[in-house]
């Protein structure tokens, strides 16, 4: 099947993934949206950058009941970063089906969490550690799980998370559906899936390699002392549109950043010593396109799905090869091509010879640019320094196109339920269901989304209209 047309998708789905530019399904899509449509458990072997998420996103907005109050389904990773980028992917895609997703992960408001659990949820996507404390402080109600998708596998074992996911899979009903996916099959996956998983359907997409094949991917031999020179030259004769810088610590993030900032190369930082909103304030400000440079450690590796990397630069050669694949896999994404360059040391043979194997394709070592190659292309260069960066719109934005969201004065403290909310829009001249998105009651406010070019006019009319029996101040909010 080569178009979402061909699966039986609601309207409602169909319409955000053509908005979303969603035009024909990847590989991986085809192979799995179907058989998970079909409620079965699934174990996919899929490398980075192939569209997975939209693969399990797409059937579990589908299949999820609006109706149902309780959390329907659970998608767990490995990092933050990533928590917040299938969020967001997951909400996008249930938009007009008006679904409901909150995140769960660590440093961010546990209280804000709590208050998201607490309100009518279909979706929840968590990082193990913050979903277990939500699940103990009895926040996350999960006895009415039916989709667990279990993202990234290979990495939440390399963290170290098996025990955690053991956990929570003992606090979900038996009776489910189980989707794992993984870039590669550790023995550690094989006992989840003998042990948790029901006959799953095994799906592969195979690969020439690991890494993906459009990835050019070259290194140069360098000792420490010399590398911030060889990346000054070899940043200035590729002329990166958009390029992640990865360090093996947050030291040498830190240390690199403050160079690359003195040379006034526009960047920024991102590391898991950094706070939680300052990290997503940066990754925000790095698809946007404000800066060319992003300088990270591995935590960033699992969360960067951005269409149009051009380059990733190795600063240090990671410490497992599997890092290398995940790292590499931030660009050559959406079937662009990409390149990857590493900077090694004599001392990094070994672990070069590891990354080879592993990968199944050779890195090219070449000799560093000449001087004069440098001093050529240099004009070039700092022609687009110069330049300001082009912004680029989320992918969200034209979904938001048509919808404006509304703030009401009134909340749960004043019994205010989403029933009303309904009732009240509906009983508007040329407003039905179809027309009201998300809606979220807070302690002392309301928030509704109008669909389909239709919040002016509801806006007016709410001015002069009683809600749940008595006038109430109706005011235009600011879109997420």
């Amino acid at each position: 099947m080569t178009n979402f047309k061909d699966y039986k998708l609601s309207k409602a789905i169909l319409k955000s993934l053509d908005m979303l530019n969603y035009k024909n399904p990847t590989k991986v899509q085809q192979e799995v949206i179907p058989v998970a449509l079909e409620n079965k458990d699934i174990l996919v072997k899929s490398q980075t950058g192939s569209g997975k998420t939209a693969t399990f996103a797409i059937p579990l907005c589908e299949l999820v009941d609006w109706d149902e109050n309780k959390p329907q389904a659970l998608i767990l990773t490995p990092t933050r970063e990533l928590a917040i980028q299938v969020k967001e992917d997951v909400f996008n895609i249930g938009r007009f089906k008006r679904i409901k997703v909150p995140a769960l992960y660590g440093k961010s408001s546990f209280a804000m969490q709590e208050k998201e659990l607490k309100q009518k949820t279909h979706i929840v996507v968590g990082t193990p550690g913050r979903t277990i404390d939500h699940i103990k402080e009895g926040n996350f109600i999960t006895d009415n799980i039916k989709y667990l998708v279990i993202d990234e596998a290979d990495e939440m074992l390399s963290m170290g998370f098996l025990e955690q996911v053991e956990e929570i899979i003992e606090a979900l009903p038996i009776d489910r559906v189980t989707m794992l996916f993984s870039a590669t099959m550790p023995e550690d996956i094989d006992v989840l899936v003998e042990k948790h998983m029901k006959e799953p359907v095994k799906i592969e997409i195979k690969s020439k390699t690991l890494t993906v094949d459009k990835i050019q991917q070259d290194g140069y031999y360098i000792e420490e002392n010399g590398k911030l020179n060889l990346l000054k030259d070899v940043i200035t004769v590729e002329n990166p549109d958009s390029c992640v810088i990865f360090c093996n610590t947050q030291v040498k993030v830190e240390s690199l950043y403050n160079e690359l900032v003195k040379l006034k190369y526009p960047c920024d930082k991102i590391h898991g010593g950094m706070e939680q909103d300052d990290r997503i304030k940066v990754m925000t400000n790095f698809k946007k396109g404000y800066f060319r440079y992003l300088i990270a450690t591995d935590v960033a590796a699992r969360g960067i799905d951005i269409d149009n990397i051009t380059h990733v630069i190795n600063y240090d050669v990671p410490v497992l090869r599997e890092n290398y694949v995940h790292r590499i896999g931030r660009t050559g994404r959406a079937g662009k091509e990409g390149r990857a360059i590493t900077f090694a040391m004599k001392s990094d043979e070994r672990r070069i010879f590891e990354i080879n194997s592993y990968t199944g394709k050779e890195l090219t070592f070449k000799k560093k640019p000449s001087k004069r190659l440098v001093i050529e292309l240099k004009p070039e260069f700092e022609k687009k320094l110069a330049q300001r960066p082009e912004i680029k719109i989320d992918k969200g934005v034209n979904l938001s196109k048509d919808i404006i969201k509304l703030h009401i004065n009134a909340g749960k403290k004043t019994k205010m339920r989403p029933v009303d909310i309904v009732g009240t829009l509906c009983s508007i001249d040329g407003m039905s269901a179809d027309d009201i998105g998300v809606i979220s009651v807070l302690d002392v406010s309301t928030f509704v989304e109008i669909l389909n070019n239709k919040g002016e006019m509801v806006l007016k009319k709410l001015q002069t209209k009683n809600i749940k029996g008595r006038p109430r101040k109706v005011t235009k909010a600011e879109m997420q």
